[in-house]
């Protein structure tokens, strides 16, 4: 595998330097500084800063192309199409062998594996070191050893091949070693057994010293909210314990093991979260999602795993949502009203449902107009606001008051339990059971007992997950040629299955010398 490892010091600048753009930034740290490498190390705190460092590094893919950009557009999400002038065109025509798609790729690949060599860091010091108490080393060794399964599970989701048809395909290599050697590509099912490895490795650590199973995700005020200092507060932050046994519910559905999806999703997340003594990830009320100047439109009181993004408005909220987007850069459903005539009108079934909320209209601008002429008519458009900024008044305001939402970038959520627990419960009571109580916490009415359980569980995994990078995984592993189209009120895309698997990039063919896969 042709790495250009950054090891150790990537996690170094993350922390120190997090006012570098990029990770590119990171990729040009000299990686032979061995001396720094041994005085990161030497106490807990360095520990604690270069996984920092990794949770900080996810945010340049996870913030942009790996959750709301290119992976909801490749989902179909969006009014975009290869053929219209916006600036994503190519990811919704899934021209991967564009020039600019391909650098994509390979920064996607790149930053993976550099993200993951240093995880491999974090966990071989943990093997030799002595610094560290034992539940310091659990929690340090227990996220090391899922983020490592976490990124791994990603590169395969996107560069392997539909697990359903084709588990014995070489696809990726899956990296356990900090050392700059190339690994050989592994069948999709060796790469999943290994992820499943690695999480059941991070169960055990995470099961016995996590303090989200005895006091909750710990959202206590600090200055930096959790992510500068490392106090084992903020779990939400972190691969925390349930974030585990999340992701074990993630892997076994891709696995096609419904049997254990079902027990991770239901009985070791559903189940547990909340007891009579502690509710560890509460649906969000109306209250907060009504919230005046910071609408909580992220329902961030139900996500399990967000990375912590200081950053978010110029990452996310400007890059692709923000209302002075012209419509060629802006991501949006197609229509002009939230009422009639638009994917809002159809894509959410109850004009209740709390999910309408995060969407609104805006009026043309002059620009709109005048190319529409004396004899067409510009029409409001649709913004997407689960994003938004808080406004200044509640920024003043917020003293003594939690607001990490602000800055969070959900990547595991509590209703993905619900429609994971309902896809594989062997029970269509129950899974209808499990879906309507997802709806009843969304203002939704029951859904009748004669619903299509499949149909149901696509709509409400879409309508939960948007702006988040998950739904492009859900029709992949379903392998589905009909999905929902973002380019009309109420069609289907035909998808091609071809269209779900990312090429490997070009420098990892050359490397490998490979003439076919």
């Amino acid at each position: 595998m042709k790495m250009k490892f950054n090891i150790l010091p990537i996690a170094i600048t993350a922390v120190l330097g997090a006012g570098m753009s990029s990770c590119n930034d990171w990729l040009r740290v000299d990686m032979e500084d061995k001396v720094m490498e041994k005085t990161m190390f030497s106490d807990y705190k360095g520990y604690c800063t270069a996984l920092n460092g990794i949770y900080i590094g996810m945010n340049g893919l996870y913030s942009n192309q790996l959750s709301t950009g290119a992976i909801d557009v490749m989902a179909q999400y969006y009014n975009v199409t290869e053929n219209n002038s916006h600036s994503k065109r190519l990811y919704a025509g899934y021209k991967y062998n564009d020039p600019s798609i391909k650098t994509s790729i390979e920064n996607i690949w790149q930053t993976l594996y550099n993200l993951i060599a240093n995880t491999n860091v974090v966990i071989e010091h943990t093997e030799t070191g002595d610094v560290l108490n034992e539940k310091q080393r659990g929690i340090i060794r227990g996220e090391a050893f899922a983020l490592r399964a976490f990124l791994h599970f990603d590169l395969l989701r996107l560069f392997g091949p539909i697990y359903s048809t084709s588990p014995d395909q070489v696809c990726i290599p899956y990296q356990e070693s900090s050392q700059r050697v190339i690994q050989p590509l592994l069948p999709a099912s060796e790469v999943l057994g290994k992820i499943i490895n690695d999480l059941k490795e991070a169960e055990s650590l995470l099961s016995q010293y996590d303090p989200i199973i005895t006091e909750g995700v710990g959202n206590i005020l600090t200055n930096d909210d959790g992510v500068s200092t490392y106090d084992t507060s903020f779990r939400q932050l972190r691969l925390n314990y349930y974030a585990v046994e999340a992701m074990l519910a993630r892997a076994y559905l891709w696995k096609g093991d419904k049997t254990e999806a079902y027990k991770y999703a239901k009985t070791n997340v559903i189940d547990k979260v909340t007891t009579e003594d502690l509710e560890v990830f509460p649906w969000v009320t109306l209250s907060q999602i009504d919230a005046e100047g910071k609408n909580d439109y992220l329902f961030s009181s139900e996500v399990i795993f967000s990375l912590y993004n200081s950053k978010r408005v110029d990452n996310v909220l400007r890059a692709n949502f923000i209302s002075t987007l012209t419509l060629a850069n802006r991501l949006t459903f197609v229509g002009s009203s939230l009422s009639s005539n638009s994917k809002v009108a159809t894509f959410y079934d109850d004009l209740g449902d709390y999910r309408r909320k995060m969407w609104s209209t805006i009026d043309p601008t002059d620009e709109e107009i005048e190319a529409a002429g004396p004899w067409g008519e510009a029409l409001p458009t649709l913004v997407f606001n689960k994003y938004d900024e808080f406004t200044k008044d509640a920024i003043n305001n917020s003293t003594g008051t939690v607001t990490t939402y602000r800055f969070m970038v959900p990547l595991i959520r509590l209703s993905e339990m619900y429609l994971i627990a309902a896809e594989s419960s062997p029970n269509t009571t129950e899974a209808l059971e499990l879906i309507n109580t997802l709806r009843l916490h969304r203002n939704c009415r029951d859904l009748p007992a004669d619903t299509d359980i499949d149909r149901a569980i696509t709509y409400e995994m879409a309508r939960e997950v948007i702006g988040e990078g998950q739904l492009f995984y859900f029709y992949k592993r379903r392998a589905m040629t009909e999905i929902i189209s973002g380019t009309s009120i109420d069609g289907k895309y035909n998808m091609q299955l071809s269209n779900y698997t990312l090429p490997l990039p070009d420098s990892e063919i050359e490397e490998r010398n490979i003439s076919n896969l």
